[in-house]
Formats: structure tokens, C-alpha cells, sequence
């Protein structure tokens, strides 16, 4: 790997990183905007810094990314694989943005990884880690696209829905609890106290979705840049380059890949300044236009999929922050009524998640053929 062809990998990461932050801005301030308690500049200021706290908290995700998906030697030998997966997964989020559906970055990233491995390796399967066994043979600590990626693609919106549902059904019994009012469920959202009190505690479930996605989506980034250097490291591509350039070396290490510190923070910046973009055809259509939201809805959704996502993150799985809010957001819609949720919405969000991965896949493949001829 040329030293010229390093910096174009390292940038084309930083510029998913930006696309992703402002692509998933929703995901951490849609509700939170939705229901006015916070105005879309200040929702957009918060979820930035956030999203850089959560950045730098662990590499767990990054080091799944790097290591537990696809043939790191073919990384190595075959840059364009990294280029053309980041390609892929940059023109899927600008479209899908474009028409305002969330979809996930997540998935875009790794579909293109898995597509790019197929090119590189002329279409052998095992280029792709589908499954292996963890310490002891045990599956859950297994990696792979399989334990990794396709479970917890089926599994985190359907948690997402259900903790939501559950935690708004809970949440309304105690509040009836406390009113036996006639009529009090049905005017929940509109109740004054309510409403007062849970725009306050919003903001806490906001940041702590913000926390969250930078958790686990910047560091699906930082795992592409870290397998680039210690690719590079181990071509010799660093041989005669200026001491002071050292810390560009990542060398190989019994612990696994390590991701370099100033490699997190400055993941972690871009992502924060792309969160700051904002990204308001996505808040539409996951504030306003699948159900209508009140604070009380707003802070069950966000901390529901904040709590899906963290708890996802410290097993280094990289789950969708997009699916889980979606769901979730669908699962507090569902717990009040179901003809509350605007399912012909739905409907195309959920063709959004379906077509991500083979789409990237397929992207991602023919990216990486045509640069494989020059």
C-alpha cells in the first residue's frame, strides 16, 4: 500500500464519518425536536458533543469491524477493498438522505466491506468471516457476519419495539396511578404536568442517545482507519518516513488490532462536526411523519434504544442506531394505539433496512472489480 493511497483510505473514511453524522443526527435528536423541548439548534449542539463523549468510550466496535467481519490479509494486500467498501457506503447514505429514510450506516459500511472482500478475493466465500467460534465455542462471543451483523439486524428492532412498548405501557399505569381522572390515558401526552416534567427529562434521555450512537457508530470508522495503518504498517509502507510520523505505525499485537488514541479522537471530531451538520429530511420522517410524538414519548423512545444500543456496544456488536430509534419510536406509538403509527411510512423505512446490505454488497463488488482492472 502506497504511502499516496493511505491518505485516500484515511480520507474517505472521515468523510463516512461526516456523512454519518449528520445521516444519523436524527437518530439522536428527531424526537427531541419533534416535541419542541428543545429548539433544532440547541438539539443539534447536544447531540454533538455527546456524540463525541461516546466516541471516545471504548473501541469494542472498532476492533469487530477491523478483525471479526472479513479476511484482514486481504485489507492488507488490497487497499481498494477499504476504498471501495467506503465508497459504497457513502453513496447508499447520500441517497437514502436524500430521500429522507433512515437507513443504516452501519450496515452500508459493512455490506460494502463484505462486497469489496467478494471482489478482492475473486468471489471466494471465505473471504467473509460468516462464523466462528468465541472463547470456549461459545456463540454469543462467537464473530462474524452471522453473530455480529445478521442477528442483531432482526433482534435490535424488535428489542427496541418491545422495551419501548413495554416501558410506555409501565410508565402510563404508574402515571394512572397517580390520577384517576377519567379519560387520563387518552390525554396523557397533553396532561400539563406531564408534559412539563418529561420535556425536562428528555434532554437527559436525548444525551444519552447521543452518548450512544457514538458509542457504537463512530467507532465502525475508527476500525477502518486502524486496519488501514496496521496494513500499511505491515507492508513496510512507513520504511524511511520521518521520526516524527511514527505514531502513524499501528504494529501487529498479541492483544488484537489496537486502535490509536489520536485515531479515536479524531473520529470522534468528525463525527461530532457532521452531528452538528444536521440532518433535517431524516428528523422529519422520524419526528413527524411516522407518529406524532409527545415528551413522555419522546424520552421512553430515546432512552428505550439508548439502553439496546449502549448494551449492544460493551459486546462490541454494531448494531443500527437508526433501526433501534425507528423501532422504538414505533414501539411508544404502538403502546398508545396502533392506527397511531403512519405504517405506509413505515413501509418504506423497513425497504431502506432490507435492501442496505445486499444493495452495499453489490455496490461495493462492482466498485471494487473496476478498481481491481486498473
Amino acid at each position: 500500500m502506497s504511502f499516496g493511497l493511505l491518505l485516500a483510505v484515511i480520507a474517505m473514511a472521515l468523510a463516512f464519518t461526516y456523512i454519518n453524522g449528520f445521516h444519523d443526527t436524527a437518530n439522536a435528536i428527531a424526537t427531541v425536536v419533534a416535541t419542541k423541548v428543545l429548539t433544532p439548534g440547541q438539539a443539534v449542539a447536544m447531540a454533538a458533543s455527546t456524540n463525541l463523549l461516546g466516541a471516545l468510550w471504548g473501541t469494542a466496535v472498532a476492533k469487530t469491524i477491523a478483525e471479526g467481519l472479513v479476511d484482514t490479509g486481504l485489507a492488507h494486500g488490497a487497499a481498494f477493498l477499504l476504498v471501495s467498501a467506503l465508497l459504497s457506503a457513502c453513496l447508499w447514505n447520500l441517497l437514502t438522505w436524500w430521500w429522507g429514510l433512515p437507513s443504516s450506516s452501519s450496515h452500508g459500511l459493512i455490506g460494502g466491506l463484505i462486497g469489496a472482500a467478494l471482489a478482492a478475493s475473486h468471489n471466494d466465500a471465505h473471504a467473509v468471516i460468516w462464523w466462528s467460534p468465541g472463547v470456549g465455542g461459545h456463540w454469543w462471543q462467537g464473530q462474524g457476519v452471522i453473530p455480529k451483523v445478521i442477528v442483531p439486524m432482526i433482534a435490535s428492532p424488535l428489542l427496541g419495539f418491545a422495551v419501548c412498548f413495554v416501558l410506555m405501557l409501565l410508565l402510563s399505569l404508574l402515571l394512572l396511578w397517580f390520577s384517576q381522572r377519567r379519560g387520563f390515558l387518552k390525554r396523557l401526552g397533553r396532561t400539563p404536568w406531564v408534559s412539563a416534567f418529561f420535556g425536562k427529562a428528555q434532554i437527559a434521555s436525548a444525551a444519552a442517545m447521543g452518548l450512544s450512537h457514538g458509542m457504537n457508530d463512530a467507532q465502525k470508522t475508527m476500525g477502518i482507519v486502524a486496519l488501514a495503518l496496521a496494513g500499511a504498517t505491515a507492508a513496510g509502507t512507513f520504511e524511511g518516513i520521518p521520526a516524527w510520523l511514527d505514531f502513524l505505525r499501528v504494529p501487529a499485537s498479541s492483544r488484537g488490532l489496537e486502535v490509536p488514541v489520536w485515531v479515536m479522537v479524531l473520529c470522534a471530531l468528525v463525527m461530532a462536526a457532521g452531528t452538528a451538520g444536521g440532518g433535517w429530511r431524516i428528523v422529519r420522517t422520524l419526528g413527524h411523519k411516522m407518529v406524532r410524538l409527545h415528551p413522555i414519548n419522546g424520552f421512553v423512545a430515546e432512552t428505550g434504544s439508548a439502553l439496546v444500543i449502549v448494551a449492544a456496544s460493551m459486546f462490541g456488536i454494531p448494531v443500527s442506531t437508526t433501526h433501534c430509534v425507528s423501532s422504538a419510536v414505533m414501539g411508544v406509538g404502538a403502546a398508545r394505539r396502533f392506527s397511531a403509527i403512519r405504517w405506509t411510512v413505515v413501509g418504506r423505512m423497513v425497504w431502506a433496512w432490507v435492501l442496505t446490505l445486499p444493495v452495499t454488497v453489490l455496490l461495493a463488488w462492482l466498485i471494487g472489480s473496476g478498481l481491481k482492472s486498473f
